[in-house]
């Protein structure tokens, strides 16, 4: 199509005249007849001279200013509502802009739970695990506090776009608004604690892949060869509970290792070839690596549903085994016995660098309430979002924790990944870590895509400068994966550690700043709130260095 005939872009009516010519620096009006209105037979012809009026106003506001500068831009009674918008050709046709951008907006539920969807990740199974080394009691209430705090957080960076004056934000993220305060300190800064909790994400990734991996072929070879797990807690196959290391007594006293249960191994040969930490890892490249080199994560995108569906499924076997378990609580509140640990312990701080990336959304919750419908329910709907993330978290916690048998098995036995906690011939466990294996298979080069986005795209302006530049790169990631999955496959620590490191700039420090300095400019900072803010900040350093020494 050459430049003459390309359709212009006419704010007007139906039936109305719009401006238009071959030269676009002189515009004339042209009359559309009703007729020639696709999809809308029943438009009515009005007066012509609204239109040209309209355009006229319209093209002046254009050449008085950039588009992204707000001060001089079209105030909105000059622009029409989106159901009068029509695209106009040279040719006499107009076609209709079917809704505008709001067939792209989504109703306040549908944002409600995609928050909570991506919110949803493996943070989930190490919450159980958290509880543990928080105390039960204080590991409801840090779930609580943590909730709190991060959502607040959220908030600040959700209202962080708005309080620029005289600039078109609409399209920003958080990282435009950090560059806008701090420079280029600011953006960098902003990217790299961002890569750490996406590379994070991928190592933790990889580790439970491993697991879920292995698992799934001991389930496989044990039922093909008649295999079954022994010395386990319960009488049936989908009672048992075991404690695969079980060399945690607080006060060491061998004794009590006669209560705990460890699977047994399945055959020499396949325990050389299948091995967790050996072998699983490196199986992993084959399949992996290939699939993080594709230009596009379009294909995976689309299997982002299967997390919702592992989740779902995740909640009725909580609910599942609680049933037929049963709850074993004792409250001991600062002393640990044989079988129970404290309400209290010192160790909470762990549980605090889980919940941090648990509950962390900070960079992106800017693009997901771009597309909530009613923009005036967002602190609402976020506020929703967030109530519902906690509520699984506490339901999948505390069930897991308190259904946990003690006696015969100490809580100590509560494994970061509680799925651990269950033999490889359980089918209910089995169907769990299959979804969540295919499931993480095709998240995992989504994760790679975005690494490579932010990276490269800041380093070399390109999202693919070129193959080697990317194979490099996935290799470093994958590396750090194999290496982690084979000398430290702890996802609770991986998790806790990332969570804090990332938490402490988007979650913590930069959204505190922003407001502060956002207030200040505008005179209105007072010191109740720089305090508040500072002692945020503060939190956020606290929770960073106590990983060091828990």
């Amino acid at each position: 199509m050459d430049e003459d005939s390309k359709p212009l872009l006419g704010s007007v009516r139906a039936g109305d005249y719009c401006t238009d010519s071959l030269d676009p620096k002189q515009r004339r009006p042209f009359h559309v007849e009703p007729r020639n209105i696709v999809e809308d037979s029943s438009a009515q012809e009005r007066v012509s001279a609204e239109a040209a009026v309209l355009s006229s106003r319209v093209h002046y506001y254009s050449r008085l200013t950039g588009s992204s500068d707000r001060l001089l831009a079209p105030p909105d009674h000059v622009i029409p509502s989106l159901e009068d918008l029509y695209i106009y050709s040279p040719l006499g046709t107009a076609f209709k802009v079917q809704g505008g951008d709001s067939t792209a907006k989504n109703p306040s539920i549908v944002t409600i739970f995609a928050i909570w969807n991506t919110m949803m990740g493996t943070s989930i199974l190490s919450i159980p695990w958290g509880i543990k080394q928080a105390g039960f009691t204080l590991g409801i209430i840090i779930i609580v506090l943590m909730g709190l705090l991060t959502l607040y957080c959220c908030y600040r960076v959700l209202k962080s776009t708005k309080s620029i004056p005289y600039m078109d934000t609409s399209d920003w993220e958080f990282p435009d608004v950090c560059k806008y305060y701090f420079g280029g300190f600011g953006k960098w800064s902003s990217l790299i604690f961002s890569l750490v909790s996406l590379v994070g994400a991928m190592v933790v990734y990889w580790v439970l892949m491993s697991n879920f991996l292995f698992n799934t072929g001991k389930f496989i070879y044990n039922y093909v060869h008649n295999v079954s797990s022994s010395d386990t807690f319960g009488t049936n196959g989908t009672d048992r509970v075991i404690c695969p290391y079980p060399d945690v007594d607080p006060h060491g006293n061998s004794s009590a290792l006669l209560n705990y249960a460890r699977e047994n191994s399945t055959g020499h040969v396949f325990d050389f070839w299948w091995s967790k930490t050996n072998t699983i890892p490196f199986y992993l490249i084959v399949l992996l690596l290939p699939l993080l080199n594709f230009r596009s994560a379009s294909f995976f995108a689309r299997f982002t549903f299967l997390g919702t569906i592992s989740v779902v499924y995740l909640i009725f076997l909580v609910t599942y085994k609680a049933i037929r378990l049963g709850f074993h609580l004792e409250f001991h509140w600062f002393d640990s016995s044989m079988f129970f640990v404290p309400e209290f312990r010192s160790m909470f701080v762990q549980l605090s660098g889980v919940l941090t990336l648990a509950f962390f959304i900070h960079n992106c919750i800017i693009t997901l309430m771009k597309n909530n419908r009613h923009q005036e329910n967002n602190v609402r709907d976020l506020s929703l979002a967030y109530l519902l993330v906690g509520l699984t978290y506490l339901y999948v916690g505390v069930l897991i924790f308190a259904a946990f048998p003690s006696p015969p098995l100490s809580k100590e036995c509560i494994e970061p990944n509680f799925l651990d906690n269950f033999p490889s011939d359980d089918v209910l466990v089995f169907v769990a870590r299959t979804f969540l294996l295919f499931q993480m298979t095709t998240v995992y080069p989504l994760l790679g895509y975005l690494v490579r986005v932010q990276l490269m795209g800041q380093v070399f302006g390109d999202h693919y400068p070129g193959f080697l530049h990317v194979f490099v790169l996935n290799v470093l990631v994958v590396g750090a994966g194999v290496v982690t999955a084979r000398f430290y496959p702890n996802i609770g620590s991986i998790i806790r550690y990332s969570g804090a490191i990332c938490g402490l700039a988007l979650v913590f420090v930069l959204p505190s700043l922003i407001h502060m300095v956002s207030l200040r400019r505008r005179g209105e900072l007072r010191w109740p709130s720089a305090l508040f803010h500072g002692l945020l900040i503060l939190l956020g350093g606290a929770n960073l260095i106590g990983q060091f020494f828990m």
